[in-house]
């Protein structure tokens, strides 16, 4: 059976962590209305994708 032959360090066990933490989302502001969205989404607060009305809210 394969045993390790030293104990890993704290640093070498956070190196191999590294790519293991969450992203943060992004959000950009629609350019028709001003409120915060998700980069290439549909503006969920007036319809409104890349410069067209795509969906009519009420509201």
């Amino acid at each position: 059976m394969a045993v390790p032959k030293r104990k890993t360090s704290p640093s070498k066990r956070g190196m191999r962590r590294g790519h293991d933490t969450l992203t943060i989302d992004s959000f950009q502001e629609c350019p028709n209305c001003g409120e915060l969205k998700r980069p290439h989404n549909l503006c969920q607060s007036c319809g409104h994708y890349n410069g067209r009305a795509v969906l009519s809210v009420e509201g």
